[in-house]
């Protein structure tokens, strides 16, 4: 038996989905929860509360409580940006 209390023992965060870091350096269009345009960029960095995107107007901070969806853009085969 744990000689801890309750109040002492740590707290164990649940396991966060890894989907955001598998997307970083990719191309990205993301949804947003107020509709309108979606939003298409490269994850340049992300935290717990914002994702970065360069798009093609330049960069961009999007807080993740507003988005809906997240969807990695495939680029065309034999398309190299900026040739």
């Amino acid at each position: 038996m744990s000689d801890m209390s309750e109040e002492e023992k740590p707290i164990v965060k649940p396991s966060q989905p890894q989907f955001i870091p598998k997307l970083k350096g990719k191309k990205v269009m993301i949804r947003l929860l107020s509709g309108g345009q979606p939003v298409v960029g490269t994850v340049e960095s992300f935290n717990s509360y914002e994702i970065q995107l360069q798009t093609t107007k330049g960069e961009l901070l999007v807080f993740k409580h507003a988005i809906a969806t997240i969807e990695a853009v495939e680029e065309p085969r034999g398309y190299k940006p900026g040739s």
